[in-house]
């Protein structure tokens, strides 16, 4: 559990940490993730903007890079979310 200690210490708010530990347990041994908003949103019980702006906090911490992904039709897929930290 050392990978929570920074976040444990930091000054995110509590949308964010649950978030991060939320893209923590789903990701790969690359750090690297893809649920939709949608399906965050519904697991964890909060609204869609609710992790919207928990994502925007771990961007502007540092903690997360997010990346659109592409069908190869052109259409939009959900985002791959890369955990730092």
């Amino acid at each position: 559990m050392t990978y929570f200690a920074s976040i444990y210490a930091s000054n995110l708010p509590h949308r964010a940490r649950t978030v991060y530990m939320y893209l923590k347990d789903r990701s790969n041994k690359e750090n690297q993730c893809y649920p939709s908003i949608g399906t965050i949103a519904g697991e964890l019980q909060l609204s869609r903007r609710t992790v919207e702006r928990a994502i925007a906090d771990l961007e502007c911490a540092g903690l997360l890079t997010k990346e659109q992904r592409w069908r190869e039709n052109g259409g939009r897929s959900s985002l791959l979310f890369t955990l730092k930290g």
